[in-house]
């Protein structure tokens, strides 16, 4: 069901290979309200291709919950937290949800706009 603010919030994948790396930046966002809330999942295989070659790796997975105002805050501090050279920063928009959950959304992230 879509809730109010649905097309305003997006969902955004960043991957680390490391977890005190991932708890960091995890904390760092919502410290911040650059994000509402960051889910760490354990790790994960990756398998892409990297200067030429086939990679593999095993990373951690974040799902960080914040708005499309504030993703370009986001996206900066995970590159300064982040020691990739090439962080993966990539964002979903969130369709809908429980109305209850996108008001706590627009409350974390927006305040009281």
């Amino acid at each position: 069901m879509a809730g109010r603010g649905a097309g305003r919030f997006v969902v955004v994948m960043i991957t680390c290979d490391r977890g005190d790396t991932a708890r960091a930046i995890a904390r760092a966002l919502v410290r911040s309200r650059a994000a509402a809330c960051v889910s760490v999942y354990p790790k994960g295989e990756s398998f892409y291709r990297w200067k030429g070659k086939m990679e593999r790796a095993r990373e951690h997975l974040l799902l960080a919950k914040t708005s499309m105002a504030g993703l370009p805050r986001l996206i900066r501090e995970v590159e300064a937290l982040h020691h990739y050279e090439v962080p993966e920063v990539a964002a979903f928009p969130l369709v809908g949800g429980a109305g209850k959950y996108m008001r706590w959304l627009r409350e974390e992230v927006c305040g009281n706009r």
